[in-house]
């Protein structure tokens, strides 16, 4: 997959969501995770991540949204479920981004709404779990620009999964290898 992501928080209040959405970001292999005005210890909870996210990928933390720093060209995509964000299933994801979710109990600041480039929803009926919001957009991210360097073949027509392997990248060319029958 080109480029790179990361995703953040805004006053996120419940460790066991935080947990979840970094262990999710490590497993996408997320480039970075961000808070903004956390209402837990985000660093406390180093001992109990499980997969080492911490260890894998760089952590910010900022105090305000005027503090947040973002890479430079880094779009900042916020994720909210208000009436005119893009629906997540017809978003082009950026090739270099940072996601943030709201709090649990609220929504994204003004503030940090005005920062967005872009805001999504996912598109049900009601507000779930950031970290599980979290891992749908990660999800959404990869299927989208092909997964991990491109490897995962064109959906069938059909029910049921591609016939041919997905196609391989040979010296830098991109090819497909049929499989013997």
């Amino acid at each position: 997959m080109r480029g790179y992501f990361g995703i953040g928080v805004e006053g996120i209040s419940k460790e066991a969501n935080v947990g979840n959405l970094v262990r999710s970001a490590h497993a996408f292999d997320a480039s970075f995770f961000f808070a903004i005005a956390p209402n837990v210890n985000i660093k406390a909870m180093r001992a109990s991540d499980t997969s080492g996210a911490f260890d894998h990928m760089p952590y910010y933390q900022y105090e305000t949204v005027p503090e947040m720093e973002l890479p430079k060209g880094c779009q900042l995509v916020g994720i909210e479920f208000i009436e005119d964000s893009i629906e997540l299933p017809s978003f082009r994801h950026p090739v270099r981004a940072a996601y943030v979710m709201g709090p649990e109990m609220g929504n994204l600041s003004p503030e940090l709404l005005e920062r967005c480039d872009f805001t999504v929803k996912i598109p049900m009926k009601f507000c779930i779990n950031v970290g599980v919001a979290g891992a749908l957009t990660m999800y959404d991210r990869m299927i989208s620009m092909g997964g991990p360097d491109g490897k995962f073949a064109d959906r069938p027509a059909k029910a049921g999964g591609p016939t041919e392997p997905p196609p391989q990248h040979v010296q830098g060319l991109r090819r497909v290898i049929k499989s013997k029958k």
